[in-house]
């Protein structure tokens, strides 16, 4: 793109600037790079910061969060010291100067060595699981101690939590193991509660032992995050670890449970699930399921809550076959031990998958696309668009009367495939409208006046369908080519970012390798002239899921880039699809009418109540009494599993296969079509083409119209 052209003018640009700086300036690398970022971020954002006293206040607040979330360590004594530096830190960036980091940083070892010194023996002493007390997981609103005593005490109770849920789990083991062992001997209540502590014990050495791994320039790495992320939440400072990891990741290279993790709010979080790998091909685990413990075979599970993701992800990855044991709390609050066979993602799932749908009205067909995937080497290889384009003809030579795209799921991928895709279901024209830094437009369109299907088409989103996926459903929306069926809106993230090789923008390699910055450089617009930042796509029938009401999409975010709006394009709208009234009409009685989607939105309450809510008991009783009525609660929703639909399913050979299908893949690909049964979204896609085809009056399968043409 444009902007990309444009930076690397802007890094060559200023290789000669930083090189020259080298010779003049304190030789000190993280003031180097303070230099770097700052000039980077303000020549090269879409929409750079103005670095004030609210600027500074806000790093200032990120920074202590991203250091010490959980109140930990420092005490409130640490943070009247630090106070002084609120409205100094920008300053301190525009000179490049590190005397709030050299403060916070010299604190937080000497607090870190303090606490290592004392919670042994805080694990002496057995819990008394019969007293009744609380805890308030709620670290926003928590205080720091005033006290080293009082840090003490804010300690234990986070241990007796930890010991009562393992002193839980491993009393329901026992439980369970006599009640099919009639000869089984249950462990006493106190042994089980040493064998919980032992177990935090081991724990809290494995967790000292990774901090006093951590170096300088890893604190550093977290101050200087602190400070890009204000820009948005896109942008991101890659140290020379991370940036491996990163190249890595965009091969396509990736080996372990197949899941992307972040760090938010002091825990660890799936954040995508990356198609094709073992969590995904298995349906274990979903987006907003966090990750409280690891566990190795024979060993016992880690807790993970307070490591630095970076350390999390050690020990969740491994070699292709082994087993890792995850604690897992359920977007439901549900908590279970979820086993996952590493492995590495598999490409042929990844790619484009088509399905035949039967009942008596007729046959459709689906296509399920995971990303819009693309090898930029050489576009003539396999690619979404290419792929796209065969299954439809397939679907076409097998006369279906109307297609159901699913894009749910999708994060996004190659803006050319999404252009190439629009251009398969309109004549020509416009298709996505991208303004990049310093304020040029480019409308990016379909010049192939050729349509492979114009016939009824519904899109399927859902609340994880972000970037490439909402230019093409808002695309189809604004030419009122299809309907859009699922969540309330779609993701919302309408911004590109590039990867900028800080090693590139000096001369000489005196410090090293410096790392990357992703930085935002572009901003998406519909041909409407509407941005998708924010808002998404809102879709014309809305059809809940269980994420209905969760904090998941570029809104929830810190710092995301503002909606606003340009110019239209220039495009006219379908005439002959303007009559899609009667078919949301029609679709929005029978979800009104659905007892399956009043029990969907009813759990997305449920869900909801049951994140807001981060007080635990600290007894036995009242904890099990809490679990047992929730587990309870949460059995009403079991009820959704029930749903199967009359539609028969046939899955169709990959259009773009090189090779017939193995019989691992028929297998995967027959679990598909169950899933696809019990899959009430797909269920009410296929009556809006009914209804759409009643409408356009498509009484034949389209291709057997157009053959008798």
């Amino acid at each position: 793109m444009r902007s990309f052209i444009w930076l690397s003018g802007l890094i060559l640009a200023s290789g000669l600037v930083f090189g020259f700086n080298l010779k003049n300036e304190d030789p000190n690398k993280d003031k180097l790079l303070i230099e770097i970022i700052s000039y980077v971020l303000e020549r090269g954002h879409y929409s750079p910061k103005e670095m004030d006293d609210n600027f500074s206040e806000e790093v200032y607040e990120d920074y202590l969060t991203n250091l010490d979330g959980q109140r930990r360590f420092f005490l409130q004594t640490d943070i009247n010291s630090f106070e002084s530096f609120k409205y100094e830190i920008d300053d301190q960036i525009k000179n490049a100067e590190l005397r709030f980091f050299d403060l916070t940083y010299t604190k937080l070892v000497e607090r870190m060595d303090q606490v290592e010194g004392f919670y042994q023996e805080l694990l002496e002493q057995p819990f008394d699981f019969s007293k009744k007390e609380e805890i308030d997981l709620d670290f926003e609103k928590a205080t720091y101690a005033n006290s080293l005593l009082e840090l003490k005490q804010i300690w234990r109770k986070r241990f007796k939590l930890n010991a009562l849920q393992n002193f839980t789990s491993k009393k329901d083991d026992e439980l369970k193991q006599a009640a099919k062992d009639s000869t089984f001997v249950l462990s006493s209540d106190q042994a089980l509660e040493a064998q919980a502590r032992a177990d935090i014990k081991e724990n809290m050495t494995y967790f000292f032992e990774n901090y006093q791994e951590l170096k300088r320039k890893d604190w550093f790495s977290i101050y200087i995050n602190s400070i890009v992320v204000q820009f948005d939440p896109h942008t991101f400072y890659l140290a020379p670890s991370d940036k491996d990891r990163f190249d890595t990741s965009m091969s396509g290279k990736f080996e372990g449970i197949g899941a992307r993790l972040s760090k938010r709010n002091q825990q660890v979080k799936i954040v995508e699930v990356i198609s094709g790998g073992p969590v995904w091909r298995d349906e274990l685990l979903e987006v907003g399921d966090a990750i409280l413990k690891v566990g190795q075979e024979d060993e016992e599970p880690v807790d993970i809550s307070g490591m630095v993701l970076d350390d999390a992800v050690k020990l969740i990855k491994g070699p292709k076959g082994t087993n890792v044991y995850l604690t897992v709390k359920r977007v439901d609050g549900t908590i279970e031990v979820v086993t996952v066979t590493r492995d590495v993602v598999e490409l042929e799932e990844t790619y484009a998958r088509s399905s035949l749908i039967r009942d008596q009205s007729g046959v459709y067909g689906l296509i399920e696309l995971p990303k819009f995937y693309i090898n930029f080497q050489d576009y003539n290889q396999r690619n979404a668009a290419t792929d796209v384009k065969k299954e439809l003809e397939q679907l076409k030579k097998n006369m279906v009367k109307g297609i159901i795209l699913d894009l749910r799921n999708n994060g996004g991928g190659s803006l050319k495939t999404v252009v190439d895709m629009t251009g398969y279901f309109i004549d020509e024209g416009p298709v996505v409208q991208v303004k990049s830094t310093g304020g040029r437009k480019e409308v990016l369109k379909d010049t192939d006046p050729s349509i492979i299907w114009d016939g009824p088409l519904v899109v399927l989103v859902n609340e994880f369908s972000a970037s490439a996926s909402e230019i093409l459903a808002a695309a189809l929306q604004d030419y009122n080519r299809a309907i859009i069926l699922g969540s309330k809106q779609t993701f919302g993230k309408g911004t590109v970012q590039n990867v900028i090789d800080l090693n590139r923008m000096i001369s000489g390699g005196t410090y090293g390798d410096l790392g990357a910055l992703k930085v935002t450089t572009d901003k998406f617009y519909r041909i409407n002239g509407l941005s998708t930042q924010l808002e998404g796509v809102k879709s014309d029938i809305v059809f809940p899921d269980r994420y209905a009401e969760v904090e998941m999409g570029e809104k929830d975010q810190d710092n995301p880039l503002s909606w606003d709006r340009i110019t239209p394009a220039s495009y006219t709208p379908l005439s002959e699809f303007n009559s899609f009234a009667y078919t949301v009409e029609r679709s929005q009685q029978r979800l009104e009418e659905n007892s399956f989607v009043t029990l969907i939105e009813e759990q997305a309450s449920w869900i909801k109540t049951q994140q807001d809510d981060t007080r635990y008991f600290l007894d036995y009783e009242s904890y099990t009494n809490k679990r047992d009525s929730d587990k309870k609660y949460a059995e009403r929703f079991e009820k959704l599993s029930e749903f199967e639909s009359n539609l028969e399913f046939q899955w169709l050979p990959e259009a773009a296969a090189t090779a017939p299908p193995n019989e691992d893949l028929k297998e995967k690909r027959e679990r598909w079509e169950k899933s696809l049964k019990k899959d009430p979204y797909i269920s009410e896609a296929v009556e809006i083409l009914k209804d759409l085809s009643t409408q356009l009056g498509i009484e034949k399968p389209i291709a057997e119209v157009k053959d008798s043409n």
